[in-house]
């Protein structure tokens, strides 16, 4: 009789990559993928350090796989997993928990773990190392009944921001190869897949080897060339990339290719350049400034997303005003806002005052709002306008949604014979 195994997934694409990946590892030994509110074998949650409540949503998803399948295998892995390993064991309902050089060898380590309680030894297991032994590069990519596909191509951080806690989590900067690109998107191509979401923990960073060296001897501007002569996929997007990173060739480049999409997302953290000095930034609002003007120059209906944090130890009302008014000039299309939060081991917990949480929840919805502003502008900005539109699957409700490949969401009726179709459509 087949085991069955239902994964739950918290925080980035990258994690929703490694998701999708290690589900066919485990589907390649026979597992049948169950949804995550069904009952399963085993449950898998590949955890985030980033989101506020990691320890309490770990906790809760637990507690909920114990009610709803008591003799279940619960395993935890992912960035959360690797920082805080006995922290996350001690939580009663967990079986074993992996770091991040061993969630690719879930089959293995299930293997192991069902020999262990068939013998009798129900003890939690884990499996964790010291950060810096994490070497080498496990490229993934999501696939579903989806028409995009998030793509994995390179890992890690080498960069020291105060507040982040992923280089602790996933280690040094590693790459794919090119060739290695190029077979994964061989494989999308024969799936169905449409469109290709590029991913990584600093995907400008692309060309350092897997152990972190220059192995690799290739730029992210080498990637996307190569991977723009590909025939078989129609559209490749830019996740995020550093405003250091995103140099003019690049911009460019999107500009005059007929596969990568007029969309960038780019980090901005604050428009404040003394917190951005705070938070270790490798750069200044004024070349951010200008990253934006230059894309805008080539591209004028270029989407452009920005992520922003908001009540960073010490950021005063003219910090954060500083921020709103920065924002509220620039050409941007819309705002991923995140509310700072205390992360163990980072330098940014050293700095004072601390800003009160009602504070930075008060930024949060300011920011939120402008966000909405900027992306209704942008939006109506193209009203009249034939755009090509990706439709995904037909919905339950009689609707079904497309992206544009500058990033509106278009909804209409159902209609089959388009699902997985691109579409000239006048928005």
């Amino acid at each position: 009789m087949s085991k069955s195994v239902a994964f739950h997934t918290l925080g980035c694409k990258l994690n929703y990559s490694e998701t999708s990946s290690m589900g066919r590892s485990l589907e390649a030994e026979g597992f049948v993928r169950k949804e995550f509110d069904d009952t399963a074998d085993v449950y898998v949650i590949n955890t985030c350090s980033v989101t506020e409540n990691a320890d309490k949503d770990c906790r809760y998803l637990v507690r909920r796989i114990r009610r709803q399948a008591p003799d279940s295998l619960v395993v935890i892995t992912g960035c959360y997993a690797q920082l805080k390993p006995e922290q996350i064991a001690a939580i009663e309902g967990v079986d074993m928990v992996l770091g991040a050089a061993e969630k690719f060898n879930l089959p293995h380590h299930l293997r192991e773990l069902t020999e262990r309680h068939s013998g009798g030894d129900k003890s939690t297991v884990v499996y964790s190392c010291d950060i810096d032994q994490v070497e080498g590069f496990h490229s993934s990519f999501s696939l579903n009944d989806r028409v995009r596909t998030f793509l994995k191509v390179q890992d890690g951080c080498d960069y020291n921001c105060s507040f982040c806690t992923i280089p602790l989590a996933r280690g040094h900067s590693r790459s794919d190869t090119i060739d290695g690109v190029l077979a994964n998107m061989a494989a999308l191509a024969a799936s169905g897949i449409r469109e290709i979401v590029l991913t990584g923990i600093n995907l400008g960073d692309f060309g350092k080897g897997n152990d972190g060296g220059k192995g690799v001897d290739a730029t992210f501007f080498d990637l996307i060339q190569a991977m723009d002569r590909f025939e078989g996929i129609d559209r490749i997007r830019i996740s995020s990339i550093e405003p250091n990173l995103l140099t003019d060739e690049i911009i460019s480049f999107v500009a005059t290719s007929n596969k990568f999409v007029p969309h960038f997302h780019i980090p901005l953290q604050s428009g404040s350049n003394r917190i951005l000095s705070l938070m270790r930034r490798r750069y200044k609002r004024e070349l951010y400034r200008d990253r934006v003007a230059r894309i805008k120059a080539l591209m004028p209906h270029c989407c452009i997303g920005v992520d922003v944090i908001v009540g960073f130890p010490s950021e005063s009302d003219s910090d954060f005003a500083e921020t709103f008014d920065f924002l509220h000039e620039l050409d941007v299309s819309y705002l991923h806002v995140f509310t700072y939060s205390e992360r163990a081991n980072t330098i940014a917990t050293d700095i004072k005052p601390v800003v009160p949480m009602q504070v930075r929840n008060e930024r949060n919805k300011i920011l939120r709002n402008l966000s909405i502003k900027k992306m209704n502008y942008f939006t109506e900005q193209h009203v009249g306008t034939v755009r090509p539109v990706l439709f995904e699957s037909a919905g339950k409700d009689g609707m079904m949604e497309g992206y544009s490949d500058n990033y509106i969401k278009v909804e209409i009726p159902n209609r089959k014979d388009w699902v997985n179709q691109i579409i000239e459509w006048r928005l």
